[in-house]
């Protein structure tokens, strides 16, 4: 029988690591670091800076000008309302008749037809008042030829029969004449129609001038990078990228110019309304709210001038856009014939 015990294994030896020698890393490569990739066009260059105030200008004469149209709009608006809820009885001084008498009447007679709502007659301290910017003050009514007036409110939804009042006053007072303001609606209206058709035609001059501008701008970048897109074409890249490069760095720029000018049109119709508020009740104030209305444009006005912001940035990267393929599409053809030599920079 064989007594003979199987060896016993061995303790692992513990053995301390040894720093590497520098001579063992020298031989190993280092590491590479991938590099940020940057932008085709500098982020700001002349051209872009010179692009970026064009544009900022034409935008704040696109926003004053839609601003302008806008305050014009609700003044002739507010007119208009103020004038259709009311018409005026006048009635001329006559030794034969009581002047007092003859407004009590009208003012009768017009209140019994179907969409009358009040009268007010205007007395003679009102009337003095009212001719005291032409005559001066301290007037005597009576020693003058001035006719009296009579003030309706009417309903606007529901207006009388103007044709039957007007014989009815002349048959019962004939020094009575009624004014029923349709002529000065009708030039009020004209006026606000005008002031849109010009409005309008000053924002598409604007519009065309800043397109016309964006190309001619973009036609430069390109002319001054044109190795760039040559050589982004010779290794492989779309046309679609190089246009996208190009379309991101006119549209930060087109930001930039249109948020300037919107601003800063906005700023130019919020300090005329603070200056209006400031000096209510002089004649710097009230000659220029006789002229231009209220100097506010509202909320509406506002979102309009942000509006104009975002179409004239978009529209200002879509020409880019545009006219970048159109160039692409030009170095293309010159490449595929190259007996062709319009379109390359002359040396």
């Amino acid at each position: 029988m064989n007594n003979r015990q199987p060896p016993r294994p061995l303790p692992p030896r513990i053995t301390r690591s040894q720093p590497q020698r520098p001579e063992a890393t020298q031989g190993r490569k280092p590491e590479i670091q991938v590099r940020a990739t940057g932008p085709i066009l500098p982020p700001s260059n002349i051209q872009g800076n010179a692009l970026m105030v064009v544009i900022a200008i034409m935008a704040f004469l696109a926003c004053l000008t839609l601003g302008a149209v806008s305050m014009v709009r609700a003044t002739a608006a507010s007119w208009q309302s103020q004038i259709s809820r009311e018409i005026t009885i006048q009635i001329k001084p006559d030794d034969a008749i009581d002047m007092n008498k003859a407004l009590a009447r009208a003012r009768e007679l017009a209140l019994t037809f179907v969409g009358t709502k009040s009268g007010e007659i205007v007395d003679e301290a009102a009337t003095a008042r009212l001719l005291e910017p032409w005559l001066g003050s301290g007037l005597d009514i009576n020693d003058l030829p001035v006719p009296r007036l009579v003030i309706i409110t009417i309903d606007e939804n529901n207006p009388p029969d103007f044709a039957a009042m007007r014989d009815l006053l002349s048959t019962q007072i004939p020094q009575a004449f009624l004014d029923d303001h349709r002529t000065w609606v009708d030039r009020l209206v004209s006026m606000a129609r005008t002031t849109v058709l010009i409005g309008s035609g000053v924002l598409v001059l604007v519009f065309t001038a800043m397109v016309l501008t964006v190309i001619f701008a973009t036609r430069g970048a390109l002319s001054g990078n044109r190795h760039i897109i040559e050589v982004l074409h010779f290794v492989g890249a779309e046309s679609l990228f190089v246009a996208k490069e190009f379309q991101k760095h006119f549209l930060k720029i087109s930001l930039k110019g249109s948020a300037a000018g919107s601003l800063l049109a906005a700023s130019v119709f919020a300090l005329a309304g603070f200056w209006q508020d400031q000096r209510l009740a002089t004649p710097q104030a009230d000659q220029a709210s006789a002229l231009f209305g209220r100097f506010e444009i509202g909320f509406t006005g506002y979102m309009g001038i942000f509006a104009t912001m975002i179409v004239i940035a978009l529209l200002t990267t879509v020409t880019a856009r545009l006219t970048v393929m159109r160039a692409i599409y030009e170095i293309d053809q010159i490449r595929s014939d190259p007996s062709r030599t319009d379109g390359l920079p002359q040396d």
